[in-house]
C-alpha cells in the first residue's frame, strides 16, 4: 500500500525526465585566436558527468528488497504466537473464556498461529499507514531512514502486510478443515465459502467480523499493486484510489475489535489496541491541517481556488480528525469503548470441534 501523494522524493519519480539512450554531446574546446584550443576556458564550461538513473522500481525489485522485513513479520509473529500459547494454557486470556474447548492447545494450535499472523498483519499495517502519513504530509526533521529509503521501507511493509493477512485467513481456513467432519471434499468446499466468500460464515459474531475481514483483504490486495501500475492507469487515478488504504487499515482493526477473542472484554489489551491509534490520528490530523499538496491547504473561504463544496470538505474532514482524536483519548483514559464488559450467554459455536 505504498503511498506518495506528494510525488516528492520517490526513487522513480527522480528518474521520470531520463529517456534511454538519450546522451549529452561533448563540447569541443575552443580556439582562442591563435590556432589552438583554449584548454582553460573548455575546462571551465565542461558540464560535470551526470549521475547514472536511479534503477527503476518494480514488483520484482521490492519483493527482493522485502526479504529482511519479511523475517522481521515472521519473528514477531512466532513471539506473538508463543504469548497467546502460553495465556491459552495459563488460561489468562478471554479466548478460553469465550470458548472453552479451546484449552486444548494442542489440538487448536492452527487457531492460535492463525491469530498470531492476524496480530502481526494489523501491526504491519500500522506501521504501513504511518511511514505512508509520514511521506505525504509534514515529517519531523530528524529521521534515521532517508526519504527514498523511507519509501522502499513503505513498499515492502504493505507488501509483507498482503502475505500475512493471507496467511491469517489460510491458516483460519486450515483449522476449520482439520475439525470438520464433512469429507476432505466437502470440508474444503464449505470452508473455501466460509472464509473467502462474504457472507458465507453464518456463526456467532463471525456473521460480521468475517466479511469485514474479507473486505479489507480484497480492498489491500489491488490497492497495494496499483502502485507498480500507477504509470498506465495515471498518477491522479493512483492517487484518488490509493487514498482507500486507510478504509483497509480502519477495516482491519474493526474486524480486530470484533473477532479477537483475546480483546473482546475491556481490559488493558484492547486498550492498547486503542492506544496504538493515537499516533495515526495525529499523523492524519497533521496531514490535514498541513497538506503537501497546495491545493489541499485550507485557507478562507474567498481565498481557496477551489469549489465551495470542496472547501467545506476539506473543513468537514479537519473536524471529524480532531473529533476522533478525542473520543481515543477518552477510550485510553476510561478504559472502555462501549463493547463487551462481561461473557455472552451463549459462547458456542455452530462448528463441531471433537
Amino acid at each position: 500500500m505504498p503511498s506518495n501523494e506528494a510525488g516528492a522524493g520517490h526513487p522513480a519519480s527522480a528518474g521520470e525526465s531520463h529517456t534511454e539512450g538519450e546522451e549529452h554531446e561533448p563540447r569541443v574546446p575552443q580556439e582562442n585566436g591563435t590556432g589552438a584550443p583554449d584548454l582553460a576556458r573548455s575546462a571551465l564550461v565542461r558540464p560535470p558527468a551526470s549521475a547514472p538513473a536511479p534503477a527503476p522500481v518494480t514488483l520484482r525489485s521490492d519483493l527482493r528488497a522485502s526479504a529482511f522485513d519479511g523475517s522481521a513479520a515472521l519473528a514477531v509473529t512466532a513471539v506473538v504466537f508463543a504469548v497467546l500459547y502460553a495465556r491459552i494454557e495459563a488460561k489468562t486470556s478471554s479466548t478460553v473464556t469465550v470458548m472453552p474447548f479451546m484449552a486444548d492447545t494442542g489440538a487448536f494450535w492452527m487457531y492460535f498461529l492463525s491469530q498470531a499472523f492476524g496480530w502481526s498483519a494489523l501491526l504491519w499495517a500500522w506501521g504501513t499507514v504511518v511511514l505512508g502519513l509520514l511521506l505525504s504530509g509534514p515529517r519531523p526533521a530528524r529521521l534515521p531512514l532517508s526519504g527514498p529509503r523511507l519509501e522502499r521501507l513503505h513498499r515492502t511493509t504493505s507488501l509483507n502486510t498482503i502475505a500475512l493477512i493471507f496467511a491469517h485467513a489460510l491458516l483460519f481456513a486450515a483449522e476449520l478443515i482439520h475439525h470438520s467432519k464433512d469429507s476432505w471434499l466437502g470440508a474444503l468446499g464449505t470452508t473455501f465459502v466460509e472464509v473467502f466468500v462474504p457472507g458465507g460464515y453464518d456463526s456467532g459474531t463471525g456473521r460480521i467480523a468475517i466479511p469485514v475481514g474479507q473486505a479489507a483483504l480484497y480492498l489491500a490486495l489491488p490497492l497495494g499493486l496499483l502502485f507498480y501500475v500507477r504509470h498506465r492507469i495515471g498518477p491522479r487515478t493512483w492517487r484518488a484510489m490509493h487514498r482507500f488504504v486507510l478504509v483497509v487499515y480502519v477495516l482491519s482493526v474493526w474486524h480486530t475489535l470484533l473477532y479477537g477473542t483475546n480483546v473482546w472484554y475491556d481490559g488493558w489489551f484492547r486498550t492498547t489496541v486503542w492506544l496504538l491509534q493515537l499516533p495515526i490520528a495525529a499523523l492524519f490530523l497533521m496531514r490535514l491541517l498541513r497538506p503537501a499538496r497546495r491545493s489541499q491547504r485550507l485557507r478562507g473561504l474567498g481565498e481557496h481556488p477551489g469549489s465551495p463544496a470542496g472547501w467545506s470538505l476539506r473543513l468537514v474532514g479537519r473536524v471529524a480528525a480532531v473529533g476522533i482524536m478525542v473520543v481515543l483519548l477518552a477510550v485510553i483514559i476510561t478504559g472502555r469503548d462501549g463493547g463487551r464488559v462481561e461473557p455472552p450467554p451463549d459462547t458456542t459455536s455452530t462448528h463441531n470441534h471433537d
